[in-house]
């Protein structure tokens, strides 16, 4: 199963969770503060976060917002007593996979977590393929990418692709997981065409050619979907 970061400062909470998500056959290690978390995404692979937002030291928000420029394919679900709808929005633009509120339903949040854990295609660090080392580079913030030195020219939507396919190097990624990640942006002139599998495929060939020299090439994986892999020599 899944290994899970739980980060409450509740203590009775963290410990129930703790329990309830281990008899479920996941691995599970707690946090009780916002900086010791960080401490373990920095020393330890985690496949999700179950993230509180008021925590002390550094606040859930905080956090979020670090686990997304640093660990861009980690999934985050926010268990929070926060159930503004200010603050789902806040929190799922951060950078959040999933967000439910306190008092909650523990059903609930273990489908939700599978579900998650299901979406991200674990492991959630990008599967067995290692990446050319300086080669290609990905900001996780925004569309910018680097083949060694040299900026590549990508459009929203070649970024997001280009993205999803790092984030999961080495395994299929599906046709559907592609197109729901795309998300329409009015400021790229050079995207005309409509979010469609016709599209997908023209979008797929303008990468093919940009990561030419990167050592790396995409697979058409019939009837399943896109892979990152090493380019054959």
């Amino acid at each position: 199963m899944a290994h899970l970061l739980i980060v409450e400062d509740d203590d009775l909470l963290r410990d129930g969770l703790a329990a309830q998500l281990g008899q479920a056959g996941h691995q599970v290690t707690t946090a009780a503060n916002g900086a010791l978390a960080q401490e373990l995404l920095e020393s330890t692979r985690f496949d999700g976060v179950v993230l509180d937002l008021g925590l002390p030291l550094l606040d859930g928000m905080q956090l979020l917002r670090w686990i997304r420029k640093r660990l861009l394919a980690l999934p985050v679900l926010i268990l929070t007593a926060r159930d503004g709808v200010e603050d789902r929005v806040e929190g799922l633009n951060a950078g959040a996979d999933d967000y439910l509120t306190k008092p909650f339903n523990m059903a609930e949040l273990e489908a939700r977590l599978g579900s998650m854990l299901r979406r991200s295609r674990l492991p959630a660090f990008g599967g067995s393929l290692e990446l050319p080392a300086g080669r290609l580079r990905l900001d996780a913030t925004q569309p910018l990418a680097w083949l060694g030195d040299e900026p590549l020219e990508l459009t929203q939507r070649e970024w997001a692709l280009l993205s999803l396919l790092v984030a999961n190097a080495g395994q299929v990624v599906g046709r559907e997981d592609v197109l729901s990640a795309w998300k329409a942006d009015p400021n790229d002139p050079s995207d005309t065409t409509n979010t469609g599998s016709n599209a997908l495929e023209v979008y797929v060939h303008r990468l093919r050619r940009k990561l030419a020299d990167s050592g790396l090439s995409i697979r058409n994986v019939r009837g399943l979907g896109y892979m990152l892999e090493t380019a054959t020599p």
